[in-house]
């Protein structure tokens, strides 16, 4: 666990690939059979790159997300994040990890009903191992998010209130908050219309013009020509991997000018406290644990994320 430690906090070399992975192996025993949901698979993404992620059902493309998104571990073979390998790393540590270097963003939006725009955007903070931010401090960084993705008047506003497109968007600067390595997104357009999916688009593209790195999961071949490269699966195994001829710009709305959501370095790494009771149901906003079966990220359970962890 230290020597974990002490990797994370190592100064991680920027030439160097953000995601490496060589010779990764899922396998699940079903019975007397075995199911090879990632089949020995390689790939690097550096910083700066957008990478969808494609496949039909049953290919491997969510099985990655779940191993990229520290909700699995492989059967085998190696998974370098940021120069920390992951792959060999208990249920506590990869819940950390998950909150500080990796920006989930999910097709059925995951926020919380009952809780306003700023404070759905807030809730990673709550949680971070690398920032001790005052409540006014959490607020400012949250607002900022939210005017990223031009959605700053509307603050205050509840899910009931928003659109699904808004929603997606206080998704996306939910996701920022903490100034994560990568942004993870599980087909993020898949619940909304093609002018609304293009906008959602139009903002993880400016977002990458900035430099974030972005890897989407997506079974629809428009919205993978918004990538700047193309990572096909099938039968658990990467059969094309390559640029994206003539990719298309999206067509943002208003949120398109919005300065750049900056994130302050914060000295003194210390997790912020809430009630257990109170802790428990927000943190699956950002970062929910995934049963251990083939299929797509499940939100069951917020128990990797905070509270009393051990199980690896």
């Amino acid at each position: 666990m230290a020597r974990a430690r002490k990797a994370a906090e190592a100064p991680f070399d920027p030439a160097q690939p953000v995601i490496r992975i060589r010779d990764l192996y899922r396998i699940y025993r079903m019975g007397g059979s075995e199911v090879r949901a990632l089949d020995g698979i390689s790939l690097d993404v550096h910083r700066g790159e957008f990478v969808a992620v494609m496949g039909p059902s049953g290919s491997g493309k969510s099985t990655l997300m779940n191993i990229v998104g520290c909700l699995d571990r492989p059967t085998s073979g190696s998974y370098v994040l940021e120069g920390v390998e992951i792959s060999n790393l208990d249920r506590d540590r990869r819940a950390e990890i998950r909150n500080d270097k990796i920006g989930f963003v999910f097709q059925n939006f995951n926020l919380l009903a009952r809780t306003n725009a700023l404070e759905n955007v807030e809730l990673p903070l709550l949680y971070s191992a690398k920032t001790n931010l005052t409540d006014a401090d959490r607020r400012e960084r949250a607002r900022r998010c939210l005017a990223r993705v031009g959605l700053a008047e509307r603050w205050d506003h509840t899910s009931a209130q928003l659109s699904g497109g808004q929603q997606q968007r206080v998704a996306i600067a939910r996701s920022l908050v903490n100034d994560p390595a990568i942004l993870l997104a599980d087909e993020p357009t898949g619940n909304l219309d093609s002018r609304t999916s293009e906008e959602v688009i139009a903002v993880f593209q400016a977002l990458n013009d900035e430099g974030r790195t972005v890897v989407l999961i997506t079974h629809d071949t428009d919205i993978a020509q918004f990538a700047q490269r193309i990572v096909a699966f099938r039968d658990g195994k990467i059969i094309a991997d390559h640029p994206v001829e003539d990719r298309r710009r999206a067509a943002g709305g208003t949120f398109a000018d919005a300065p750049p959501a900056a994130v302050e370095a914060v000295a003194a790494p210390q997790a912020a406290a809430l009630p257990q009771a109170a802790a428990l149901p927000q943190a699956a906003a950002q970062a929910p644990e995934t049963t251990r079966t083939p299929g797509p990220i499940a939100v069951e359970t917020a128990a990797a994320q905070a509270g009393p962890r051990g199980r690896s």
